[in-house]
């Protein structure tokens, strides 16, 4: 992702950073108790199976705690292309290697495993294309989605590996209407927003300024707090947390 200063960018891979669709209800299926599973546990042995999608879900575990997340299958290429990842345990000991409070959480730069110390990373990705752009009009911003970064290129294709979770901030219906007004409709003068995702980002907030223009391909039904956690770590002057924040990702289904 791009960092703007404040439109600017300042390096590859970074999404600029300015100062969401109904939040998807986790729906739970009731399912019944055997005789003596709450006794040994074996009720709260998987979760996640709890979840009612038929979409792939992934667990990321962190240095903070875990997040569950699904992927769209409305955005096959960007779907595909972690799923692939997760199984090749790509992501496996990478870093958070950036971090804004009231914006995002960034990670999956190859580069992140093994850096020194205060190396400044996000410019790195794996051989290969990027992945085409996948804008979809009832995919925002809104906190906890998974969004795929890029570089400034043309055509808006994500980065083939890193990703953010967004964290965001909650909007005023006056700063959702400067946002639009601003950048975008620039982005895609077809696009507005409906009354419940603008609801959303009053109610749990998000980064409006990134929509139709970068790629949402998922997000966090269990474990949002842990965003909030990693957000808020210490960091130096790149936004790359002090001590390193490491992620393993698996898929659930």
């Amino acid at each position: 992702m791009r960092r703007l200063v404040p439109f600017v960018v300042f390096f590859c891979y970074q999404i600029e950073q300015v100062t969401a669709q109904p939040p998807v209800k986790t729906v739970v299926r009731k399912q019944p108790v055997k005789q003596g599973m709450a006794k040994t546990g074996l009720a709260a042995i998987a979760p996640w199976k709890q979840i009612a999608t038929k979409e792939r879900l992934v667990e990321i575990t962190t240095d903070y705690g875990v997040m569950i997340a699904k992927l769209y299958d409305s955005t096959p290429f960007h779907r595909d292309n972690f799923v692939k990842l997760v199984e090749q345990k790509f992501y496996d000991s990478l870093l958070f290697h950036r971090v804004i409070d009231q914006f995002m959480i960034q990670g999956g730069d190859p580069a992140s495993k093994n850096a020194a110390v205060g190396t400044r990373l996000g410019s790195g990705s794996l051989p290969g294309d990027r992945i085409p752009s996948e804008f979809k009009s009832n995919f925002i911003h809104k906190k906890g989605v998974l969004a795929a970064a890029r570089d400034e290129n043309p055509a808006k294709a994500s980065s083939n590996c890193q990703f953010y979770i967004v964290q965001g901030k909650n909007m005023t219906q006056q700063e959702l209407d400067n946002v639009y007004d601003q950048r975008v409709k620039a982005s895609n003068p077809l696009f507005s927003y409906t009354s419940s995702q603008r609801e959303v980002y009053t109610r749990i907030g998000g980064t409006p300024f990134l929509d139709q223009s970068y790629t949402v391909f998922g997000e966090v039904v269990s474990g949002l707090d842990v965003i909030d956690k990693i957000a808020k770590a210490p960091k130096d002057a790149t936004d790359r947390p002090l001590e390193n924040i490491r992620m393993t990702i698996k898929l659930l289904n």
